[in-house]
C-alpha cells in the first residue's frame, strides 16, 4: 500500500524539524566554543595605533586566567604569544619552532620554576604583535615546552613600556 500525501507531509515535516534542531544545535555550539576561546586568549586579533611622532602601541586584555595571550608573528608566520616578563628571552616550544624552521644555535641554560634547563638559542628576525614590531631578537627552543604558546619575554618586551591599568596592558613602542 502506498502511503498517502499526508503521511509524506507529516514525514517530511518531522525530518525538516529534526534538520532544524541539529542547526540550532550546531550554531550553539559554535558559539559556545567561540565565547570559551575568547575567555581563554581575548586578544585574537590585536590592533593599535600607530602615533604621528611613529611611536606604536597595542592594548591586550587581561583573560579570566590573569594572563595575558595574544596572537601575533615570528618571521612573518603566525603564533599565540604569552607575555613573560620573568622569561629572558622569547621562549619557544621546539614543536613550534620545528613548524617555523628555526635552526638550533648553541646550547644555553636557564633557570626555570622547574629547575635548570638546557634550550637552543636562535636568532629571530622580526617579532610582532599588532604595529609593534621588533628585528633581531633573541629566541630560545626549548624542547621541555609543550603546547604551541611562545613565552614572549624580556628580549622582546625590553624596549617597550609596559603600561597596565585594571585588565588591560599596553605595549608601547616609542618613536626609533
Amino acid at each position: 500500500m502506498k502511503p498517502s500525501a499526508a503521511d509524506q507531509t507529516q514525514r517530511y515535516g518531522r525530518v525538516m524539524i529534526y534538520l532544524m534542531w541539529l542547526a540550532v544545535l550546531a550554531l550553539l555550539t559554535a558559539g559556545f566554543n567561540h565565547w570559551l576561546e575568547t575567555q581563554r586568549n581575548p586578544n585574537h586579533r590585536p590592533s593599535g595605533v600607530v602615533g604621528a611622532d611613529g611611536s606604536r602601541e597595542v592594548t591586550l586584555q587581561r583573560n579570566r586566567h590573569g594572563h595575558y595571550l595574544a596572537r601575533g608573528h615570528i618571521n612573518g608566520q603566525p603564533v599565540e604569544f604569552l607575555l613573560d616578563t620573568g622569561a629572558s628571552d622569547v621562549s619557544i616550544p621546539a614543536a613550534v619552532a620545528d613548524r617555523l624552521g628555526l635552526e638550533r644555535g648553541a646550547p644555553r641554560r636557564y633557570r626555570t620554576a622547574s629547575g635548570e634547563i638546557t634550550a637552543y638559542l636562535t636568532p629571530l628576525e622580526q617579532v610582532e604583535i599588532g604595529p609593534v614590531v621588533v628585528n633581531q631578537v633573541r629566541g630560545s627552543i626549548n624542547p621541555h615546552m609543550e603546547g604551541e604558546q611562545v613565552l614572549l619575554g624580556m628580549s622582546f618586551l625590553r624596549d617597550l613600556e609596559l603600561i597596565q591599568r585594571a585588565d588591560q596592558l599596553t605595549l608601547r613602542q616609542p618613536a626609533r
